[in-house]
């Protein structure tokens, strides 16, 4: 019989459902990490909320353990990488609170405008300060949302009811999905110019972090309230206390925080700030959602093998595994590529597969290369399973082909995307030992096998470029691994695609990117 570990505060609800299909539960809530180290040798599968860490050193010890839960969507108290490395499933419910939080960042949004956790107190102490509690409307006020996705269009919707202007900022937001929702579709500087209240519903990622600073606030028009239920780290916290302190943002409401629990911070007591721990997803339907969701994907799993709203597994069955498992990497590898040189909004994804790999089950080969496009915007909120769902809600075209005929190579995935200016494609094969191999970028033939870090160039095919760009990189201390070479016709456009043994610093990319004749360069991942 199966066991499960519930280490935070779950609904009831979740209990009986492990417990009608058979499955041992454990409850013992508030450990550290120590703790739950010592503990969780003994079960198959770990339900939680964001209280528990799982760091390295717990699942080095969770000698039995299949599979983590997550009961809601972030997934930030989970060493997912290590997880991934010890073949545990990790699941999350990414759809169950985003009412909840939507309606929280409403709520928030309020209660700034009027002043309502200021006042309340001042009434509570016997105070009658009318005068000191002047408050804005929010009817026919405009409101930028960073970020349009689930949770972003539920608040838009919300904010619409109360008559107000909606303007978005969101790379993945197409006009035709902006059309639908309502609200106008905008670059960053616009909504900080135009936004009376600024709402940020965007994952924590290398692009976001840090996002709302100094020069953004500076960008901002006087008077703007600014309302963060999303992640800690979105907004520069000293830039923001120094704009309110000045008068130029007129408040801030705030549910999150880079460090929490956060029991101390520098915006904590000022007048004009309001926050709240963290209670975004925190309502009675909500937690009952996530943890009945949890329940029945965690049950699904360690009773038939079935993967749900997993982070770090595909959709596929046991027989289907052995064939697929080195298409995986190469698709994981298509889509990276896209989504990390992906600027733009797409509009269309175009997915071909040819000669071997045309006979498999493609889906979860399709669901991973969108993964991996979307997720430099949208990091933990997009996963394999929920990929092409979240590809529909932004109304981007999918279309699937695949061709029985081999062409140049036995097998072969193409991934072309289209956005509002361009169509661009990324094409791979695997050789004979089976490893992932590019051979086509933008129509130009390449051969390159991707390594941890790569810098991606594209440049005018002109004498004594490769010397600048290998001398430049080796004056900054950076040794190269590989370098790839294409071109489409001498003279014309030319790409290098160059394994580097680490991360290239800003500045160094920036004089690579300020080299004559350079189009493009950029530092990828995988």
């Amino acid at each position: 019989m199966p066991k499960v570990l519930i280490s935070d505060e779950l609904s009831p609800a979740a209990v009986q459902i492990f417990k009608e299909r058979g499955i041992e539960v454990v409850e013992k809530t508030g450990m550290k990490p120590k703790e739950l180290a010592e503990m969780i040798g003994a079960f198959d599968g770990l339900a939680l909320r964001s209280a528990s860490k799982v760091t390295a050193d717990v699942l080095a010890a969770a000698k039995n353990l299949k599979v983590v839960g997550r009961a809601g969507i972030g997934v930030d108290n989970i060493d997912v990488k290590a997880a991934t490395a010890r073949g545990i499933c990790v699941m999350n419910t990414p759809f169950g609170n985003n009412i909840t939080t939507a309606e929280h960042s409403v709520a928030m949004m309020m209660a700034l405008a009027r002043h309502i956790p200021e006042a309340n107190s001042s009434t509570h102490a016997g105070k009658w300060e009318k005068s000191r509690f002047v408050g804005v409307e929010l009817y026919a006020k405009t409101l930028g949302l960073v970020g349009c996705g689930n949770i972003g269009s539920i608040v838009a919707d919300r904010a619409q009811g109360l008559k107000m202007k909606v303007i978005a900022y969101d790379p993945f937001l197409s006009p035709e999905r902006a059309i639908d929702l309502g609200v106008e579709k905008v670059d960053l500087d616009t909504l900080l110019a135009r936004a009376d209240f600024i709402s940020l519903h965007t994952p924590l990622t290398d692009q976001t972090r840090n996002l709302i600073d100094k020069a953004a606030l500076a960008k901002c028009k006087a008077g703007v309230r600014i309302v963060n239920c999303a992640r800690g780290g979105l907004v520069v916290e000293e830039d923001l206390k120094a704009a309110l302190d000045s008068g130029h943002v007129a408040g801030a409401a705030l549910d999150v925080f880079p460090t929490e629990p956060a029991t101390q911070n520098i915006l904590f007591g000022h007048p004009n700030v309001v926050c709240t721990p963290h209670l975004g997803a925190s309502s009675t339907e909500a937690q009952l959602n996530v943890a009945i969701q949890v329940a029945e994907q965690m049950s699904d799993f360690l009773l038939h093998g079935a993967v749900t709203n997993a982070l770090n597994m595909p959709s596929v069955t046991v027989e289907e595994a052995p064939k697929l498992r080195p298409y995986m990497k190469l698709a994981d590898q298509l889509g990276a590529f896209a989504g990390q040189a992906t600027e733009t909004g797409i509009l269309k994804v175009i997915v071909e597969y040819e000669g071997q790999v045309a006979a498999l089950n493609t889906r979860p080969l399709t669901a991973l290369m969108l993964q991996g496009l979307l997720k430099p915007q949208l990091s933990d909120s997009v996963n394999m399973v929920n990929a092409p769902l979240v590809a529909k809600e932004r109304n981007i075209d999918l279309t699937e082909v695949k061709h029985d005929r081999e062409g140049d190579y036995h097998t072969l995935i193409r991934l072309t995307v289209q956005s509002e200016r361009w169509s661009r494609s990324i094409a791979g094969t695997l050789f004979a030992d089976q490893r992932p191999r590019v051979v086509e970028i933008k129509g130009i033939k390449i051969d390159a096998e991707l390594g941890p870090h790569m810098l991606y160039v594209t440049n005018d095919d002109k004498p004594g470029f490769i010397g600048k760009l290998g001398t430049l990189l080796g004056d900054n201390g950076i040794n190269i691994a590989t370098f790839a070479l294409g071109r489409s016709a001498p003279g014309k456009d030319a790409i290098a695609l160059v394994e580097i043994d680490g991360p290239i610093p800003g500045p160094l990319l920036k004089q690579v990117q300020d080299l004559a004749q350079v189009q493009q360069a950029k530092h990828l991942v995988f």
